[in-house]
């Protein structure tokens, strides 16, 4: 369920704020304010709900570098998302190559260092003595603990993703180089929530070792989000049609009469099923129910199936050698409900919906999901809301 509240759009791309945001804004009003207090208590206040505003246009700035970069290589942003521990952009796809990969991630920190230079030259021109003066280089040390921060080697830091495309571009294959990145940064997170731990046990600050701790969870919790995600990409590319295809369909006799069809199997079941017709030891192609119930009943005693069956050369097909994740782009690029599996003969050897697709991945990946929720994507012709396979699937097209 969307909760994040949209605020506008930059260059396109739509603004969005998560609600803790408001929380990271109290604190860095919080801390500014007190921090300002000699300027008299009107003055410290309102410089410290400017500097927060400040500090977030700054990591909107820095996430701006990483989208328009990527915008650059022809791949869809789809927002930016300001958020408890700073901001995020939704870039739907990788990079095409470690190099350009690499671009993207270093753009963030780039910006926050030119933020830096210019604003510490803004210090240069205003009087020392100024509440401006003391405001913008507050600003300048804090887009360079930012640029530096985000440069950590790990996911799902910046300097994680630089690790990734350095990794990538060694080892020749993009899935290994994300799983040691993502390793990384597990380290690094478990390290930063023990030494949360430290700093409050030894110092007795529970706010600053709180945080610290926090951050270490964040950086753990989406270094195991891109080892998860990873994890289904390689399947997606591994796991193939003749895989997750099943045979839940029928094979019926092509020269039989409409009325035939219609006595022996319609009437049968109230249940959708999938049939191709057949005669001669060769299939002809599928039967659709739609034009069947087309076609005027005083013709069901004279036709045959051969009048409304579609040519297996007709209609949608892959190859039993087909990706998943191919299988997957077919299907949601033109809304089909299932699709059929061709043998190397181009006989049909099996049918694929977006259920046979879950479960074959659900069992692969050890994923828990029960019959009745398979039973439910193959009725409705949607994937789990947290499992969205069309989006990852087009992630990694090529």
């Amino acid at each position: 369920m969307q909760t994040n509240w949209k605020i506008g759009s930059l260059f396109g791309i739509p603004l969005f704020l998560d609600p803790l945001w408001f929380v990271i804004l109290g604190l860095a009003t919080l801390n500014f304010g007190v921090a300002y207090q000699e300027w008299g208590t009107a003055i410290a206040w309102s410089a410290g709900i400017v500097m927060a505003l400040l500090l977030f246009g700054s990591v909107l700035l820095h996430e701006l570098g990483h989208s328009l970069v990527a915008r650059s290589q022809g791949i869809k942003v789809n927002s930016i998302t300001l958020f408890l521990f700073g901001g995020i952009a939704a870039i739907e796809e990788e990079s095409k190559t470690p190099f350009k990969a690499f671009q993207v991630a270093i753009a963030g920190p780039l910006v926050s260092i030119i933020l830096f230079f210019l604003l510490s030259l803004g210090v240069l021109v205003i009087p020392d003595t100024s509440p401006l003066s003391i405001m913008v280089g507050d600003l300048a040390r804090i887009n360079l603990v930012v640029a530096l921060f985000n440069m950590i080697p790990g996911l799902p830091l910046d300097g994680g993703q630089v690790l990734k495309a350095a990794l990538w571009q060694i080892t020749g294959n993009r899935f290994q180089a994300v799983h040691w990145a993502a390793r990384a940064g597990q380290i690094l997170g478990y390290g930063a929530i023990a030494l949360g731990f430290v700093v409050d046990f030894l110092t007795r600050e529970l706010a600053l070792g709180l945080w610290i701790a926090l951050l270490g969870w964040f950086a753990v919790r989406n270094a195991n989000t891109y080892d998860n995600m990873t994890t289904l990409q390689e399947s997606l590319l591994k796991v193939v049609a003749a895989d997750a295809m099943t045979r839940d369909f029928r094979v019926i006799d092509a020269d039989q009469t409409l009325r035939s069809f219609a006595d022996l199997y319609l009437l049968e079941t109230a249940l959708s099923q999938v049939y191709f017709a057949a005669s001669d030891g060769r299939y002809r192609g599928l039967v659709s129910i739609d034009d069947f119930r087309l076609t005027q009943r005083s013709e069901w005693e004279t036709q045959t199936l051969h009048s409304i069956v579609h040519p297996l050369t007709e209609i949608p097909t892959v190859a039993e050698a087909t990706t998943i994740a191919e299988v997957i782009n077919k299907l949601e690029n033109e809304q089909l409900p299932r699709i059929t599996v061709l043998s190397p003969a181009g006989a049909v050897a099996g049918v694929i919906d977006r259920g046979d697709i879950v479960r074959t991945l659900a069992q692969k990946l050890n994923l828990r999901l029960t019959d009745a929720e398979i039973k439910r994507i193959k009725e409705e012709g949607s994937y789990p809301p947290g499992l969205q396979l069309g989006v990852i699937a087009k992630s990694i097209a090529n």
